[in-house]
């Protein structure tokens, strides 16, 4: 068994999912999610028996490029995250009706086989082909299920998709220049290679460009919003919740380790730069008068938080990274999720209309209660462990970054408390606001469990991720 069967099931699930007919489309895409589930969880423990289930077979003779996959910590992990979230952001569908769902959910299916193909290549122009793969599915879910005017939602998707599109055009020709010196596109030559700083800076802006817009990070973050706000929930927690994390875990798995010299020679501008995302996003966040507006510039300012825990280019920035993008997943999801059950009852995203909530959904007011207090990094949440390494790495590079950078956990706090209040506090709604269903409850619940249990005991993630990230280390200072 090795870890291309994770990769098979997802594509095999999507083909079922799309054959299955609108009315058991849900139901099939997630049982196959499931599935992918078990089989990871299955090959992690495979991992760390010492059982090799790398794969590197050859694929397309000139150029030279072989159809590999690395199942290291790093990877694993990030597979670990998407197979996880995957079918809890299927179960949360269960409570809208889409028009053609079988096509709805094959796309979703689909769009995590590409996603987790992108954590798993090792060679650069399969990671590559993933890369763009994932785009598609979710131009379709955005474009064709999303929210709105049909002019403003086709106008933001399109600016995504062209967006992205062109940053990956840059990273598209780097790979071409190192294949030209490796001969190869293995993640494991490319490593190898001796490049001058200045062939190195030209290298790593073309990575960043395609990165930075993926995470994003200011000032290429003008799509993220509107294609939010605009997208199917379900969309919008595959774009938060995973996608996000291809453009961060690629800065840690390519962007640092090919071009070290470029990523310490421009380290501090790389830094401030993302954590000038962490105050741009926190205040634009208080102006929001949209709540998933509110929740995507709230994103915007965690992953900027993330980004400068990876440019630290220190074991504990580069961990505590990987830790807080596992945990931004499931609390960013979870807060989604949360204004689509408000959606539903109410119709509508804007703060102004909602309120008297918790005297009707008691339930419901607890667990959403506890996902914001997670967001904010909480001590006993996951997010806490994540953001206070990263925070610790940072004052290890200079001690301005880390107050800088502190910003997220007190604006945090205030535009995510004050949210609460006005979204669900005060005088019961004239509107009927009934409490959680039973697939609503266990979504809910599985997300909270998660984040309070390696909030409290986030050992085995930890001990998962930080022998590569040593190994990346060490080719960083090589």
């Amino acid at each position: 068994m090795n870890v291309s069967l994770i990769l098979l099931i997802l594509l095999l699930g999507a083909l079922a999912t799309f054959l299955s007919g609108d009315k058991f489309a849900s139901k099939v895409a997630l049982f196959f999610s499931l599935v992918a589930l078990g089989c990871s969880s299955v090959l992690v423990n495979h991992f760390l028996g010492g059982v090799d289930i790398n794969v590197n077979n050859p694929w397309i003779l000139q150029p030279h490029v072989s159809f590999a996959l690395k199942a290291d910590g790093l990877s694993l992990a990030m597979v670990l995250l998407t197979v996880s979230l995957t079918p809890l952001i299927i179960l949360t569908g269960f409570g809208n009706h889409f028009e053609k769902s079988k096509n709805f959910y094959a796309l979703v299916l689909f769009m995590a086989f590409a996603m987790t193909g992108t954590f798993l290549a090792a060679d650069g122009l399969l990671y590559y082909i993933f890369w763009e793969l994932a785009l598609i599915p979710i131009y379709f879910i955005a474009l064709i299920w999303g929210n709105g005017d049909a002019d403003e939602r086709k106008k933001a998707v399109v600016k995504f998709f062209i967006y992205t599109l062109g940053g990956s055009l840059f990273m598209l020709i780097a790979f071409a220049y190192l294949y030209i010196n490796a001969g190869s596109f293995l993640l494991e030559d490319l490593y190898k290679l001796n490049l001058t700083a200045t062939e190195q800076t030209w290298i790593f802006f073309a990575f960043f460009l395609a990165y930075a817009i993926k995470i994003p990070i200011i000032p290429f973050h003008t799509w993220q919003a509107k294609v939010y706000q605009k997208a199917p929930t379900i969309g919008t927690m595959l774009l938060s919740g995973i996608m996000l994390k291809m453009g961060l875990y690629s800065v840690i798995r390519w962007q640092l380790p090919i071009a070290p010299l470029a990523a310490k020679m421009y380290m501090p501008t790389l830094i401030g730069l993302s954590i000038a995302g962490v105050i741009y996003g926190s205040i634009v966040a208080l102006r929001q008068k949209d709540l998933k507006k509110l929740l995507a510039y709230s994103s915007l300012a965690h992953v900027g938080l993330i980004a400068a825990g990876c440019y630290t280019l220190t074991a504990d920035g580069l961990s505590g990274a990987v830790s807080q993008m596992i945990a931004h997943g499931f609390v960013i999801v979870g807060l989604f999720f949360a204004a689509e059950v408000i959606f539903r009852r109410f119709g509508t995203y804007k703060i102004e209309d909602l309120g008297g909530i918790r005297p009707q959904a008691s339930k419901f007011t607890s667990m959403f209660m506890i996902l914001v207090l997670a967001s904010v990094a909480l001590p006993g949440t996951f997010n806490f462990v994540g953001e206070f390494t990263v925070l610790y790495s940072l004052s290890q590079v200079n001690i301005w970054f880390a107050i800088f950078g502190g910003t997220t956990i007190i604006l945090g706090a205030y535009y995510m408390l004050k949210m609460f209040q006005n979204v669900m506090l005060g005088e019961t709604n004239t509107k009927v606001f009934a409490d959680v269903t039973i697939n609503e409850t266990i979504v809910f619940v599985i997300l909270i469990a998660f984040l309070l249990f390696y909030g409290l005991y986030p050992k085995p993630i930890v001990d998962l991720v930080n022998p590569s990230i040593t190994e990346i280390l060490k080719t960083i200072n090589r």
